[in-house]
Order: structure tokens, then C-alpha cells, then sequence
């Protein structure tokens, strides 16, 4: 008997659906598995005839051959253990196929047939939607994550004994519904907060900048200037992200299964600090069969590179592309595969290996052409693409005793929030969301100048010798500070300001 059960592929962080054919014919007794399966699939085999035997069913003893179609589509995981089992109860009769009518199945099993969590849900039940499917039978635990996607019937299932039961009409699996809705859920209180920081008003100012456009910055300093803590209390002054920008991300955290149980859904804008020995495909994503790295898991969030010239080079220039075009592009022979990274960098170096070169109280210890090398580690492309440049000098001991607390980040996040929702409205039939994400048509039509500030730019180019790309950077941070100012218009004070953003440091 030939029997037929709906799963699903994935490729990236889109699904595809796979076919889990079952036949049975007489011969000796085995399970064999084709459709281009990956070991953890191969050994489905030995996972599924345990966990048949150990739920009180029966395993036929024949020979039983399963295919997963499309056989061309690498198939990997343990999510296909759960359709298997459903066909070979569907193949031996053990379960009715009225039951399973527009119906998909993934889950892996344990071997006394309870269903474990498996990574990459939601992409599995937003395709379900999309195919037209009513109905997804998910692990238990994983029921909270796809039942994000609406006009879906989320079945959770704890054990193949229990699932069996409900394909056989004795006892039916009540559908999942959410005790609350994880979208309104308040998000998690914030790890830092800009008001504990002293002294820095500058870089707070910068940071505050670049929270409202979405820029990238790069904190210069001596060590214990605070350019660590600046960086990880950015998440406390961003806007809370939408829905649609939550799903986003928790479909990335859903893939490369680090979605924490008690989470379904991702509130906060993620913050990633990879360590400066992580690899390229560590950072960009990759591996033989591509996952998404660190500039994915920070999609929608911030970016955190510290000692940013320790970082390989090879490692730093794979950002270059992603930092431009919002996503990353893998390709390797069994296919090219695209993860979202519209991610906000903030890096932070010193100024030289011993740290101290133009430091005021310590004087530094590295000859100029080792001040040279340290900073040439960074290429000048990838300079270019960061919008503000800022340094950090030593905070002294007045500012560190002063019992005054700073500007709490709930005060700037409100500022950032209304620059963020003029964005909205100015780019809401578009598919942009903030200011640096503009292109040279936005830029053109929305960053118009008068004849000051076109004089202005035009001596800061001369001066500085600024590219292209640096112009249309200024043009947009110049956008995004007017708009923190609640000004219609680029005035030459919002150019003044976006300029001083730029590098100007040498080497003597």
C-alpha cells in the first residue's frame, strides 16, 4: 500500500513542501530512505521503528521503502521523523487518511514516541499558510511559535501514541490556543541605560543619531573610556520594533535554533558582540550547508564589533556587501541561498596597539608606522560605509564622582521614536523603513539643499576628500538629524553637524 503525508523543506528561511511517500511490499523486513536525505534523516529509521514499538503500535515487517519528494532538494534534520511514522501507521493502516486532508506534519521523535522541539517552525507554518493548508501538526512545544501565523490550525502534538489516537477518531487533539497574545507582551527591560553613563554627552548625542536613521558608527578611544557600555546601551534608545519587523527576526532565531523556549515570539531588537577571532562564515553565515551568521541574528538590531581591528580581514571585508544591500547572498554548489542582515553596526577600537596615541594624560608607546599598520588594518571601503565617526576620550574624575545621573534612555528613546515615525510616514508606500537605508533616487528627491548648504557640502568634499558614497552619507545623516529636530527642511546646522561625523584623524 502506498501512502502519502505533506512536510516541509528548508531552504534558507523559506520551505518548500516535501512529499513523504510511503510503500509497502512483501520482502524482508527493512526501512530504507531516499530523496537525497542527510544522515540525521538516514537514521530516522531506527528513531521511528522505536518509537512505533514503544507507543503500543505496530511496525509491519515488511519492506518498506520511503521517498521524500522532490528527490532533487537536500533534505535534512530530524523533522521528517514524525511524517514518516504518520505514513508507515497510514501505510499499515493503523491511521485513516481523512484525517490527515490538508494537513502537514514535522516533529522529531524520541524513541519512547514522545516529539522533541525542532528549529525553523514558524517558516514551516507561514508556508503552510501560503499553500493553503488548514491544519499543522507541530511538537508541543513548538505550538506557541507557530501559532504566530494567523488562519492556521496549530495541532500540538506530545507523543505518536497520543497523535495516533486522534488520527483514528478515538481521542481528538484540542487545537493550540495562546493564553495571551505574545504581540502585546511589554518587551524585556533593557541591560543598560544611557543615564548611568557619565560624562560622553558627544557620543551620546552621536549615538542618539544614529539610533534615529539606522547609521552605523565607530567609537574611537582609549581603553576604560566607556565605549563598550555606550555600545551595549544602544538597544535601550531604539524603537520597539513592529510586528511584521518581530517576525523578521524570530523566523531568523527559528532557523538557526536558538529561539528560546519560553519565547515565541522576539520583542527586543537583538544585540550580537561576536568575539574578534570568530570566522568569516561565523560572521556572514555559511558552512556546507549555509546558516545564518552573526550579521543575521542581528537583523533588525545592532551589530556590536569590539576591537574592531583584531577581526580578521578577510572577516570584515564579508561585510562590506551585506552592510549596502541589507542581505547576505551564500553560494555554494548545491545552490545559492539569502539571509536577511539590515542590521546597525557599532564598532568601537583604539586608537593605536597600546591604546593611548593622542591621549592626553598617558602618552602613547607605539612608533608612527605602528600606529599606521594598526589603523590600516581597516580598509578605506569599509570605513567609508560607517556614517559616524566619533571619539572618546577619557572621562575625568569630577564627571566619575558626580553623584548626578544622565539623561535616562526612556528621554532619548522618545526623541528617536518620533524621528523613526516621520520615516515611516515619508517612506510608507516604500519597502524602506529609516533613513540609512535610502538609495540615490531617495536620497535625490528627499535630501534637497539650498544654495548655503550646497556650499557647505561642496567644501567639505574638497576638503576631505569624500567619496560619492561619503556624500550621500552625509546627505542622509544630515535627513536624520532634521528630522530629530522636527525640521521639513536639511538646514545648514543639520549639515554642519552630519560633516563633523566624518573622519578627519591622521597619523603624524
Amino acid at each position: 500500500m502506498l501512502a502519502k503525508v505533506t512536510s516541509c523543506a528548508l531552504l534558507g528561511l523559506e520551505g518548500i513542501l516535501v512529499q513523504v511517500e510511503v510503500d509497502t511490499s512483501n520482502g524482508l523486513p527493512s526501512l530504507t530512505i531516499v530523496g537525497l536525505p542527510d544522515a540525521a534523516v538516514k537514521e530516522s529509521s531506527e528513531r521511528v521503528r522505536a518509537a512505533i514499538k514503544n507507543s503500543g503500535l505496530l511496525f509491519p515487517r515488511k519492506r518498506l521503502t520511503v521517498n521524500l519528494a522532490p528527490a532533487d532538494i537536500r533534505k535534512a534534520g530530524p523533522a521528517y521523523d514524525l511524517p514518516i511514522a504518520v505514513g508507515i501507521l497510514l501505510a499499515s493502516e493503523q491511521a485513516w487518511p481523512q484525517a490527515m486532508e490538508e494537513a502537514l506534519f514535522v516533529g522529531e521523535l524520541s524513541l519512547d514516541g514522545s516529539v522533541r522541539h525542532i528549529p525553523g517552525v514558524l517558516p514551516v507554518a507561514a508556508l503552510a499558510r501560503q499553500e493553503g493548508l488548514r491544519r499543522l501538526f507541530v511538537p508541543a512545544a513548538d505550538a506557541p511559535e507557530a501559532a504566530l501565523v494567523e488562519g492556521l490550525e496549530v495541532v500540538p502534538v506530545e507523543d505518536l501514541g497520543q497523535l495516533a489516537a486522534h488520527l483514528q477518531g478515538l481521542r481528538e487533539i484540542p487545537p493550540y490556543s495562546p493564553e495571551h497574545n505574545p504581540a502585546s507582551l511589554p518587551p524585556p527591560a533593557y541591560a543598560a541605560d544611557f543615564a548611568e553613563i557619565k560624562g560622553q554627552e558627544h557620543v551620546k548625542r552621536a549615538l542618539e543619531v544614529a539610533a534615529a536613521g539606522g547609521h552605523n558608527a565607530l567609537l574611537t578611544g582609549p581603553p576604560g573610556a566607556g565605549k563598550t557600555l555606550l555600545a551595549r546601551s544602544v538597544p535601550s534608545i531604539l524603537p520597539a520594533m513592529s510586528l511584521e519587523e518581530a517576525l523578521e527576526v524570530t523566523k531568523v532565531y527559528s532557523v538557526a535554533g536558538l529561539l528560546p523556549p519560553d519565547t515565541p515570539l522576539i520583542r527586543h531588537r537583538p544585540f550580537r558582540a561576536p568575539h574578534h577571532t570568530i570566522s568569516h562564515a561565523g560572521l556572514v553565515g555559511g558552512g556546507h550547508w549555509p546558516r545564518p551568521g552573526e550579521i543575521s541574528l542581528a537583523h533588525r538590531g545592532v551589530l556590536f564589533l569590539d576591537e574592531l581591528p583584531e577581526f580578521g580581514t578577510r572577516t570584515l571585508e564579508g561585510l562590506r556587501q551585506p552592510m549596502e544591500d541589507g542581505l547576505v547572498s551564500i553560494a555554494r554548489s548545491t545552490g545559492t541561498l539569502s539571509f536577511p542582515a539590515r542590521f546597525m553596526l557599532i564598532a568601537a577600537m583604539n586608537p593605536c596597539p597600546c591604546g593611548y596615541w593622542g591621549d592626553p594624560v598617558r602618552e602613547c608607546t607605539c612608533s608612527p608606522a605602528t600606529v599606521t599598520r594598526y589603523q590600516k588594518r581597516i580598509s578605506g571601503p569599509l570605513l567609508d560605509r560607517i556614517d559616524i565617526h566619533v571619539e572618546v576620550p577619557r572621562v575625568d574624575y569630577n564627571k566619575l564622582t558626580d553623584d548626578r545621573r544622565g539623561e535616562p534612555s526612556a528621554a532619548i528613546r522618545e526623541r528617536v521614536e518620533r524621528a523613526r515615525e516621520a520615516q515611516r510616514e515619508r517612506f510608507a508606500h516604500t519597502p524602506l523603513t529609516c533613513n540609512a537605508e535610502m538609495g540615490p533616487a531617495e536620497v535625490r528627491e528627499i535630501c534637497r539643499l539650498d544654495e548655503a548648504g550646497r556650499a557647505l557640502v561642496r567644501a567639505a568634499m574638497q576638503q576631505l576628500q569624500m567619496s560619492a558614497r561619503a556624500f550621500h552619507r552625509i546627505l542622509k545623516l544630515a535627513r536624520t538629524i532634521a528630522d530629530l529636530a522636527g525640521s521639513e527642511r536639511i538646514e545648514t546646522a543639520h549639515l554642519a553637524e552630519a560633516i563633523q561625523y566624518r573622519p578627519r584623524r591622521g597619523v603624524p
